[in-house]
């Protein structure tokens, strides 16, 4: 196998047991080679330069930034890097999301490691990857007269907080996770309401729930 063979990969996840254990599926394959990781965000966008890699797995939720904040970013100075996309979030909450943001692929973290190694090859080789089970859900859409439902309206910022205030977690709280202060945590939390027609955070709830936007 020549060198221009090798897929060269980066892996940005928070959890050092999932980065181990990434890097334990891919030493398995002859063809694909780990060439820097990273716990946190911004971490991910300064090594990244550094790794040569061709492929990057970045975890959806990172301590320090949203994975899409920092795919929008990655993009703006490498747009030919394949991002994948890894999260433990079912696909329908984040996957649209991610692919329009320039993502070149979306896994969950309970995928088959089978499955990882066809999707890293797959998206180093300048396609897309999409699971079978997106795929029919996105074709099952097509030709849809409806209107999208609300919460396909918010930002993605907006998004994050209406899934994170539905869980059960203060603004305070919020604010802390996402380094943001309270008064724009605040600002993302009376937008979306507006854009979703609710009244407060416990109909904001009821309404992820109704729509299993979380677990």
């Amino acid at each position: 196998m020549t060198e221009k063979a090798i897929i060269k990969v980066f892996i940005a996840d928070d959890h050092a047991i999932v980065r181990e254990g990434l890097k334990q599926i891919l030493a398995e394959t002859r063809d694909i080679v780990v060439a820097g990781e990273a716990e946190n965000g911004l971490d991910a966008i300064k090594l990244f330069r550094k790794s040569g890699c061709q492929v990057m797995l970045l975890d959806i939720s990172l301590p320090d930034r949203n994975g899409i904040e920092v795919l929008k970013q990655i993009k703006k100075e490498k747009p030919e890097l394949a991002v994948l996309m890894l999260s433990m979030h079912r696909e329908d909450q984040y996957a649209i999301r991610a692919l329009k943001a320039g993502a070149s692929g979306y896994l969950t973290k309970q995928s088959a490691p089978k499955e990882l190694v066809t999707a890293i090859r797959q998206v180093g080789a300048g396609l897309k990857y999409i699971s079978a089970a997106l795929a029919q859900e996105l074709a099952n859409h097509v030709g849809d007269d409806h209107e999208a439902p609300l919460h396909e309206t918010l930002s993605d910022r907006e998004y994050q907080t209406l899934t994170m205030i539905a869980s059960g977690k203060t603004v305070g709280v919020i604010a802390k996770e996402l380094s943001l202060s309270v008064k724009t945590v605040s600002e993302y939390r009376a937008r979306l309401l507006v854009k979703m027609k609710l009244k407060n955070s416990a109909e904001l709830t009821h309404y992820a729930i109704k729509n299993q936007l979380i677990e």
